[in-house]
């Protein structure tokens, strides 16, 4: 509970002396004497002879706070530096739209290809340093420059006479030319960069550790001062420190630190101490001594007016950032590392609460900024150890300030999300050096497999593991679960952070936090979503993953307590989206695409069936309406689309509320304009509506909701208004948390799933060096004993693979313990089962499916891909609970909704035809699409054999292909068997897999083509018609590519010529293949004279066959000699694919064609 005035009686001091009981004259001095101790400057004996009470107490506090001249700060100019005092970027040298400047002043984006910025201020004598905290590792060079220095986008710091710059992307030093130095950086790190101009010297360090001297002999004298300087490429970003914080060394720093305020601040900070380790005993007139961590604020009215002559003079010392990083922090920090868990909140929490009494609330919101600002950056940029003590510090430390309810609504409305991305509290930073992080430490022993897993769990290993190795992989693996032991402990801190983010319990001083968190998420995730703002600012992918991972954590412990006091609700496990949330305008989605379109386009054309099934009525009117502002709103000045009222609440009379600015943005998308004027009746009662029941329902905007809004009461249903008859009437959760959930999956479909794909680098780096290591010992073993100086080159190669590999499997065990471990692949599971589930319930909706936004089946699509591809080669699937049955849910909804009319955008029906394809290359899949009902089989088939006019038929006729592949003739091959010799850029490629034909699914296609009279030659002429143009236009090409290779002058054929050959030859083999596979299912097609259509399809497909063999079968003919040139991208064209293509439809004629023929 909070602390307030009126709870510990702060009256007149006649109602002190009557009420509370001040202790007595002789304690007091002995009490005050003790909290306020004397200090070097003020004799012992003159202070212990004066009485103290709290009528002079403030004259004590004044010596006390006295400071010696030589602490006073200096208001002259420092000698050696020019420039306003407290440094600063100058923003206004002519950068502005190249760079993005933070209000500060400290921190820059790179928004161009090269921009460069310097600072304010410059140095020409003495000893200089600034630091800058690396946020991101990409292209930057850091240093200084002159200010005849002139840069553009193309040349930065560095590029230019007199001007010097460290890159740690390259490893490199800058001056004009360029050479080794240093060591590579990685985000999260610290560059110092030193300039000592009386030597004419310039190094740098990082972390802490010198790089060693960079240049020599800089130039000195008349007009040659040096400012601090960065260059940085598009999305790069830094924050610099020129000493309004405290730097990791001290001499010379740019920003002279507040040297007076300093001591000031430590010494009331010692008496804040004192109070909280003495004890007043009244009864006995004396003072115990006791643990600060055991300090509990008992209400005694002397130990108030103590602290509040402190916090008097302590107060206006806490909005500077240098004395709340120096003094304050290390306070905190200090009781959170000596005390219990329980210990260390309770006195934060204590702490808080006194702020918050004595100070004013200005104060503490500018204080408590500073802080979460300060821990954020010290969590971010600490060094990594072996045991992550730093980190779980700073994390403690966040946590016990969070804890207290009145900072965690402060911080959580103005300051976690909007000044700061306080999603870096949950980023765990991976070592680019794993020497530095220790991890030599953790895992001593290395380990790293024979052979690349990504080939797939059925690939045999080259030889059987020794004894040797079997003991080294069990090392290995004990150092990673070491690893993983102390990665747990941070990843549970941060989940702890959000579970108090998540609380909806504390709204006994407002809105619960619960609430003021989706709406600074929902903001968040728009910010990311819209692709429209500032691109170097959104989040960055790998700060997601982590997010995500401990957002799961936190909504699956509330989700499953929600579970335990409500009987009626689901579990987690059983989690799905109801799909009423994606039509009744209670979530805002942004302008992100739906299955059916825009949103307002749906509204418009559906607006029968949502009356119809969930009771909303569109007003016609109001939709017109609707339609025309969305038209001319971008003409509209702001301040007037700010002041037009809203749609008003009928029930209970609420006033008109003022349309909100940030609606009238053209930038936020179409639907959410349309959204804050349609006026929209919901009706929860499933019978007629009468036109005294049309209520007018005001549509919010994510910052006016409140939590009736949100979690519904007795007369709403909150975020559910409007369930089909479907959907069960008892709710699965609390509504807030399907909210968080829907975000949940929204960030994985933002960001999440391209990182995951990007990490399995460090994998596929670990087999390429680990095959080349295989192959240099091999040739070590073969290499004849007097050649000397081979076995020398090859024994240093050897060296030098083997250290590789040991940073390598280091990194790689970091890796799999924070992105690839078995809890991370049980949240993306979950995630994909949730999918799963909220589209077979919004598929049960009809024609209201066409609201649900595509995301979802793009998420369902690619979990899936990552568990199999990102996380498979680690980890079991088969063990993932019920497995089998997710896997054929999935294979139902990839048959049923590749060929939906409900879907229109061309990108996802791309998407789940891609997905369909890939999923019939494997055999646990393909079991899985024959696992489904007939029913929805025999309509996947039918689908792939409409006629291929008019869509896109190209991966449907793969499809096809791929379910015959292994029955064909010569068709048995996994690769070419030209090609064998070659290595395949990456083995798991869906077209790399063994053949596994369906014989299943080819009944049902043998059956479909013979049941009505025009099936088959429809499909048949529309086959024969593509083949006809793929097989032309391969020809025409490669009549161009070998006019162009034959000629005397040197020409090079462009690459996307050669692609497009070699797609239009693949077509026509795979197009062969599917003609082969129709004569051998259903031969009568052609070769029953009964049949109207078959001398005309035998007809034309003899006369095909005949161009493919005249053309391909002729010796030194242009077919042969364009695959003797061997061009680099018409690989796959040879004779072999295509004759046994034709051959397979020949052998097929004459076997079943009449006996007499």
């Amino acid at each position: 509970m909070s602390l307030s005035r009126k709870n510990y009686k702060l009256t007149s001091d006649a109602e002190k002396s009557r009420v509370t009981g001040i202790v007595h004259e002789k304690l007091l001095n002995d009490y005050l004497h003790r909290i306020f101790s004397s200090t070097d400057h003020v004799p012992p004996a003159a202070t212990s002879r004066k009485f103290l009470n709290f009528q002079n107490l403030p004259e004590r506090l004044d010596q006390l706070l006295q400071v010696d001249s030589e602490d006073e700060e200096s208001q002259g100019q420092v000698e050696g530096r020019l420039g306003p005092s407290t440094v600063v970027l100058d923003h206004t040298g002519g950068f502005e739209g190249l760079l993005l400047v933070d209000d500060d002043l400290l921190e820059v984006i790179g928004h161009s290809n090269f921009g460069t910025i310097r600072s304010t201020t410059c140095v020409y004598k003495g000893k200089w340093l600034y630091e800058v905290l690396i946020s991101s590792q990409g292209l930057m060079q850091i240093g200084w420059c002159t200010i005849s220095c002139r840069f553009n986008q193309e040349e930065g710091v560095g590029d230019t006479p007199n001007s010097y710059a460290y890159d740690g992307n390259r490893v490199r030093k800058w001056n004009v030319t360029t050479t080794n130095y240093g060591k590579a950086w990685a985000a999260g790190d610290i560059v110092s960069c030193l300039i000592d101009l009386d030597a004419g010297t310039l190094s740098f360090c990082l972390n802490g550790v010198s790089l060693g001297t960079a240049f020599e002999n800089l130039s000195k004298g008349q007009g040659m001062a040096y400012f601090p300087a960065i260059s940085l490429s598009f999305k790069e970003s830094v924050a610099f420190n020129f000493g309004s914080r405290p730097l990791r060394y001290h001499f010379g720093v740019m920003t002279d630190p507040p040297g007076a305020d300093l001591v000031r601040a430590q010494r009331l900070l010692g008496c804040f101490q004192a109070v909280l380790s003495v004890e007043l005993d009244p009864a006995e007139g004396r003072l115990v001594e006791k643990e600060s961590s055991e300090w509990q604020l008992q209400g005694q009215p002397t130990v108030l007016l103590t602290l509040a002559h402190i916090f008097h003079r302590f107060a206006p010392l806490l909005h500077k950032v240098y004395l709340v990083e120096a003094v304050l922090i290390s306070f905190l920090l200090g009781i959170v590392e000596k005390g219990t868990s329980a210990q260390a909140q309770s006195v934060v929490h204590q702490v808080l609460d006194l702020f918050w009494l004595f100070m004013e609330d200005y104060e503490v919101q500018d204080c408590l900024k500073q802080l979460m600002m300060s821990l954020l950056r010290l969590y971010r940029f600490s060094p990594i150890v072996p045991d992550l003590s730093l980190q779980i510090h700073y994390l403690r430390l966040t946590i016990s300030i969070l804890r207290h309810e009145k900072s965690r609504k402060f911080l959580l409305n103005n300051v976690l999300f909007d000044m700061l991305r306080s999603v870096i509290f949950f980023y765990i930073k991976s070592p680019l050096r794993v020497e530095e992080a220790g991890l030599q430490e953790l895992i001593p022993t290395t380990w790293w497999p024979h052979r690349s897993s990504r080939e797939g769990r059925e690939s045999k290993e080259v030889k059987e593991e020794t004894a040797e190795e079997r003991l080294r992989r069990r090392a290995y693996e004990r150092g990673c679960q070491r690893l993983k032991k102390h990665i747990e402990v941070v990843e549970e801190l941060q989940v702890q952070i959000l579970k108090l983010l998540l609380d909806n319990k504390d709204d006994n001083g407002g809105e619960a936090s619960r609430y003021i968190f989706l709406t600074k998420f929902r903001k968040f995730l728009q910010e990311n979503a819209s692709g429209r703002g500032n691109m170097p600012m959104l989040c960055p992918p790998e700060y997601m993953v982590c997010f995500l991972h401990r957002l799961i954590s936190a909504l699956r412990y509330y989700w499953d307590e929600y579970k335990t006091s409500n009987p009626h609700a689901s579990f987690s496990e059983e989690a799905y989206i109801p799909p009423q949330i994606f039509y009744n305008g209670k979530v805002d989605y942004f302008d992100l695409q739906r299955l059916g379109g825009l949103l307002s386009h749906l509204r418009k054309t559906l607006r029968d069936d949502l009356a119809a099934k969930a009771n909303i009525v569109i007003d016609p009117l109001e939709l017109q309406a609707a339609t025309m502002d969305d038209l001319d709103e971008d003409e509209e000045p702001a301040p007037s689309a700010a002041q037009r009222p809203m749609q008003a609440l009928a029930m209970g009379g609420a006033l008109p509320l003022p349309r909100p600015g940030w609606l009238s943005s053209p930038t936020l998308g179409r639907a959410n304009r349309f959204l804050s004027t349609a006026a929209v009746s919901l009706m929860t009662p499933r019978r007629p509506l009468s036109a005294s029941e049309k209520v007018k329902v005001r549509m919010l905007s994510v910052e006016q909701r409140t939590r009736e809004d949100i979690e519904g009461s007795h007369w709403s249903e909150g975020l559910l208004l409007g369930r089909p008859p479907e959907e069960p009437e008892q709710p699965l959760t609390e509504n807030s948390l399907l909210e968080v959930l829907d975000g949940a999956i929204m960030m994985y479909n933002l960001s999440v799933h391209q990182q995951l794909g990007k990490m399995v680098g460090v994998s596929d780096d670990v087999s390429e060096y680990a095959m080349a290591l295989r192959d240099t010992e091999d040739k070590i073993r073969r290499c004849p004993k007097r050649r000397k100086d081979i076995l020398a080159e090859l024994t240093k190669s050897q060296k030098v693979f083997s250290e590789k590999l040991d940073h390598l499997s280091r990194r790689l065990a970091w890796v799999h313990a924070t992105v690839y471990s078995q809890e991370k692949m049980l949240d993306i599971y979950w995630l994909l089962r949730i999918c799963l589930r909220t589209i077979e319930h919004g598929d049960r909706t009809g024609s209201l499916f066409a609201f649900m936004p595509e995301f979802y089946l793009s998420v369902a699509i690619n979990s899936y891909s990552a568990l199999k591809n990102y996380f498979g080669p680690v980890h079991n699937m088969e063990e993932l609970p019920g497995y089998e049955e997710t896997l054929t849910r999935l294979a139902a909804i990839l048959a049923k909704h590749f060929a939906d009319t409900r879907i229109i955008g061309t990108d996802i029906r791309d998407s789940l035809m891609q997905a369909l394809a890939s999923y019939v290359c494997y055999p646990h899949s393909l079991r899985a699409v024959e696992r489904i009902p007939e029913e929805q089989r025999v309509a996947m088939v039918r689908n792939l054999l409409a006629p291929y006019e008019q869509r896109p038929w190209a991966q449907t006729n793969w499809i096809l292909v791929r379910l015959w592949r292994g029955c064909g003739f010569g068709y048995r091959y996994t690769r070419l068997p030209h090609l064998l010799k070659t290595k395949p850029d990456d083995a798991n490629l869906p077209s790399l897999q063994k053949p596994c034909p369906s014989t299943l699914l080819q009944q049902h296609m043998a059956d479909l083509l013979r049941q009505g009279p025009d099936v088959a030659p429809s499909f048949l002429n529309s086959v024969l018609n593509q083949l006809n143009w793929a097989f032309s236009e391969f020809i025409g090409m490669i009549q161009e590519i070998q006019q162009a290779a034959e000629r005397l002058e040197r020409n090079f054929v462009d690459s996307r010529q050669l692609k497009v050959c070699a797609t239009c030859f693949d077509l026509s083999v795979s197009l062969l293949r599917v003609l082969e596979m129709t004569i051998t299912l259903v031969p009568e097609i052609f070769l029953d004279w009964a049949r109207p259509t078959s001398e005309m399809l035998l007809r034309r497909l003899t006369q095909l066959l005949n161009q493919v063999l005249n053309r391909v079968t002729a010796e030194r003919n242009l077919f042969d000699r364009v695959v003797t040139l061997r061009l680099p991208g018409l690989e796959s064209v040879d004779h072999y694919p295509i004759l046994v293509a034709v051959t397979g439809i020949l052998v097929r004629l004459l076997v079943h064609g009449p006996a007499s023929e």
